[in-house]
């Protein structure tokens, strides 16, 4: 490999390191993560996830869902329909996997459609009444020819506050400060019209605001030098949740449609839990959080390579706590 202008010997060097490491990793069919199971970069699921929930002031609570999809590369999309899908029930509803209970008009609750690698925790809510009671909201999510669900129930044990949030998310590289507890969540808002219409090829220009009202947790650097050699260079995690690091930062996901068929311009920063070193995630050694801008205003361009319609979510975090809108693009030939 030639060096690029520019690279000096210590870069290239690293960069065969990262290029052989992953060739290695993708080879070795019994690389295993430290909770014994096998590290796949494909072929595998995706599962969704009930995270938990909160009371509300007014008397409502607010359920938590994400997802797992085990591969470290493959994603996946899958509309809403009959393998992607809410349903309310009764307690137990829902246990039998073969039983079937498809509503379109219950089905959309706000989930995504197109699934990234890994860990996406907390990635939307579904608000209940004060009267819920033992009812629940089941999450279908079909994938491989599997069917997995999520149940979001208020059962006590699930009852969560901002700091087991962070708790689950590695927040504030893991901290377990009570001050977490009453953290609160970034301010966000998009400029202009949250739909737009486009034409392939042609760039959506999108501003957005995002300050943190507490300055909480404060961003701060990376504890510790990057890895230099070939077993620094990829760490598995060293317990069931990875360490992020904290401090205000934006990113935009594509939430629904096919994520290959949309470029950011800049480079987003991932919001999926990606803890390989540089993999541009804020769960990536060397774990660094670029400096917000000083207005606190984002602004992203985003082009398509193919007609749809596509939601588009931004993602503003402190590193603890997330808040998310979206913006519908509907892209013409």
């Amino acid at each position: 490999m030639a060096a690029a202008p520019g690279m000096d010997r210590r870069a290239l060097a690293l960069v065969l390191l990262a290029a052989g490491l992953l060739v290695g990793v993708a080879d070795r069919a019994r690389a295993q993560d430290p909770t014994g199971r096998m590290m796949y970069m494909r072929g595998q699921i995706v599962s969704p996830a009930y995270e938990g929930w909160w009371p509300n002031e007014d008397g409502s609570f607010t359920l938590f869902f994400g997802y797992m999809n085990s591969n470290w590369e493959q994603e996946f999309d899958i509309p809403i329909g009959s393998s992607n899908y809410f349903s309310l029930t009764e307690a137990g509803g829902l246990d039998d996997l073969e039983v079937e209970t498809y509503d379109p008009d219950l089905a959309n609750q706000g989930q995504p459609t197109h699934f990234y690698p890994r860990r996406n925790p907390f990635l939307f809510t579904v608000r209940v009444p004060a009267d819920f009671g033992d009812k629940e909201w089941v999450w279908t999510l079909k994938s491989q020819g599997q069917t997995n669900r999520a149940y979001g129930l208020l059962a006590p044990d699930y009852r969560m506050d901002p700091q087991v949030m962070s708790t689950e998310v590695g927040g504030n590289f893991g901290s377990l400060d009570d001050r977490l507890r009453t953290n609160l969540a970034p301010e966000l808002k998009v400029e202009g019209d949250l739909h737009r219409t486009t034409r392939v090829g042609e760039p959506v220009s999108i501003v957005t605001f995002a300050d943190d009202p507490d300055n909480y947790p404060a961003r701060t650097e990376e504890r510790g030098a990057p890895p230099t050699t070939l077993e620094g260079l990829y760490q598995v995690p060293g317990g069931s949740t990875v360490q992020g690091a904290p401090g205000l930062r934006l990113s935009w996901m594509v939430y629904r449609g096919p994520a290959q068929h949309v470029r950011f311009d800049p480079l987003q920063m991932k919001t999926w839990m990606d803890s390989r070193v540089w993999g541009n995630s804020p769960w990536s050694p060397p774990r660094h959080i670029p400096e917000p801008p000083e207005d606190r205003r984002w602004a992203v361009d985003a082009t398509f390579a193919e007609p749809g319609e596509y939601v588009l979510r931004a993602v503003a975090s402190d590193g603890s706590r997330f808040t998310y809108e979206n913006v519908t693009v509907r892209v013409t030939p």
